[in-house]
C-alpha cells in the first residue's frame, strides 16, 4: 500500500522523500569535505608547535653540522635542477597552503637536471648530497623562493651564487616538503609563532564555514509546481511565455495579402456607377491611412510589464526570509545564488561592501546578507555565517 500523507496525497509524499534525500546527501558531502581539510589543519598546526629536529638524525649521513645544527628532514630521491635563464624569485615568506594543488609529475620547461641524490633539511640549511657534489641552500642568504603551482619543483636563490637551481621532487613529498622548509625558514629568522598565529586563525576561520543539518521536509509543504516537470521555473517559464507572446502579436501589423490592396480598389469600382469619379481616390485614402492609428494606439507598458519577474506567493515558505519578487529563501531547497538580482539589497539588508563579493549569497550572524558564500574571509566581519540563501 502506498505511504500517503494527512491529505491522502501520496505524489506530496513522494516529493518529501526525494527532498528529504537530496538535502542529506548535499550535507554528507559538504561535511566530509569540511572535516577533511580540518583534520589536515589540525595536524599541520600540531606539526608546527613540535616541528623539532635532532642531532642524531645526521649520524651516519656524509654530512657535518655545524655546532647548534639538527636535521628536521631527509628525502633520498631529490634530483638537483638549475635554470637556463636569469630569473628574479620573489623574497622568502611564512605563508602556509593548507591545500596544495594537483602537481603533475614534469620537469618544466626551462629546466635542467644536473645531479640527484639525497636531500637534507636542517634548522640552518638545505642541502642536496648528490653523486657529484654537495649544493646548499643557507637560509640566511637566501633572497629568493618558490614552489611551482603546477610541477613539483622549489627553486631557491642565495646570494653565493648567480645561477637559479632548486630541486625536484615525487609528488607524493611535496606538500610536506614545503611546509616544513617554511617552518625551517621560520625557525632560523625566530618566526615560529608567524606560522602557528596563522594556521590558528585558519582554523578558526574554518570552523565558521561548518555546513549545517538541514531540516526535514514534510509532505504539507509540497508546492503545486512539485508536480511540473521542472518545478517552479517551468511554471515561471510558462507564465512569462503567456504574457509576451499575446503582446507581441498585438503590437504586431496583421499581415497584408500581396495584391488585397488592388483588390480592395476595384470591388467598389465594379459595384459602383461609372459616371463618378471621386470614387478611387476615397478608396485609395482608406487603403493607405487604416493600419497608422492601429500601430500609434497600441499600448506601450505592455511587453514592460511581461518581462518584470513573477511576485513570490503571499503563502510560500520562506523560512524566514523576507518577502521579496526573487524567490529567495533560507529553507535550503533550491540553488545557491550566485548572480542576486539588481535589487536584492531593496528586499534584504545587504552588508558594507556587498556588491565587491564573489562568492554566493550567504545571512551573517548579524543578519545581514553577504556575497562572500564559500570564501575563507565568508562574513569576516559579521560574525561568520549563519545560513545559506537558496532560489
Amino acid at each position: 500500500m502506498a505511504k500517503t500523507d494527512s491529505t491522502g496525497s501520496t505524489w506530496r509524499y513522494r516529493w518529501a522523500h526525494r527532498q528529504n534525500d537530496r538535502r542529506q546527501r548535499t550535507f554528507r558531502d559538504a561535511d566530509e569535505a569540511w572535516r577533511r581539510r580540518d583534520d589536515e589543519l589540525r595536524r599541520l598546526r600540531i606539526l608546527a608547535g613540535s616541528f623539532q629536529g635532532s642531532a642524531e638524525a645526521g649520524v651516519g649521513l656524509p654530512i657535518e653540522l655545524a655546532p647548534g645544527e639538527v636535521v628536521f628532514w631527509t628525502l633520498p630521491a631529490a634530483q638537483l635542477v638549475e635554470v637556463r635563464h636569469t630569473a628574479v624569485l620573489p623574497a622568502p615568506e611564512l605563508t602556509v597552503d593548507p591545500d596544495p594543488p594537483a602537481l603533475r609529475p614534469r620537469r618544466p620547461e626551462g629546466l635542467k637536471v644536473t645531479d640527484a641524490g639525497l636531500a637534507v633539511l636542517t634548522n640552518r640549511r638545505l642541502v642536496l648530497l648528490g653523486g657529484r657534489g654537495r649544493r646548499d641552500w643557507a637560509y640566511g642568504r637566501m633572497t629568493g623562493l618558490a614552489h611551482d603551482p603546477a610541477a613539483p619543483v622549489t627553486l631557491i636563490q642565495v646570494l653565493d651564487r648567480r645561477r637559479t637551481s632548486g630541486l625536484l621532487l615525487p609528488t607524493g613529498a611535496v606538500a610536506d616538503f614545503r611546509f616544513k622548509l617554511t617552518l625551517a625558514f621560520a625557525d632560523a629568522i625566530e618566526q615560529r609563532a608567524a606560522v602557528v598565529a596563522q594556521l590558528d586563525e585558519l582554523i578558526a576561520e574554518h570552523a565558521q564555514v561548518q555546513p549545517f543539518r538541514p531540516g526535514i521536509v514534510t509532505p504539507a509543504q509540497a508546492r503545486l509546481s512539485a508536480r511540473v516537470p521542472g518545478g517552479r521555473r517551468t511554471v515561471a517559464v510558462a507564465a512569462a511565455l503567456a504574457l509576451v507572446v499575446p503582446a507581441m502579436l498585438f503590437e504586431s501589423d496583421p499581415p497584408v495579402r500581396p495584391g488585397s490592396d488592388v483588390a480592395s480598389a476595384a470591388t467598389p469600382a465594379a459595384t459602383a456607377t461609372p459616371a463618378p469619379r471621386p470614387v478611387a481616390p476615397a478608396v485609395r485614402v482608406e487603403t493607405t491611412l487604416a493600419p497608422k492609428p492601429r500601430k500609434k494606439t497600441s499600448p506601450a507598458p505592455t511587453p514592460a510589464r511581461s518581462r518584470t519577474a513573477a511576485p513570490q506567493p503571499a503563502g510560500e515558505p520562506r523560512c524566514g526570509a523576507p518577502a521579496n519578487p526573487f524567490g529567495y529563501d533560507f529553507c535550503g531547497d533550491g540553488y545557491r545564488v550566485r548572480r542576486p538580482a539588481a535589487r536584492t539589497c531593496e528586499f534584504f539588508d545587504c552588508a558594507p561592501g556587498f556588491w565587491s563579493g564573489s562568492g554566493y549569497l550567504v545571512q551573517c550572524r548579524d543578519g545581514l546578507l553577504s556575497l562572500t558564500g564559500g570564501q575563507r574571509e565568508a562574513c569576516a566581519g559579521q560574525g561568520g555565517v549563519r545560513r545559506i540563501v537558496h532560489t
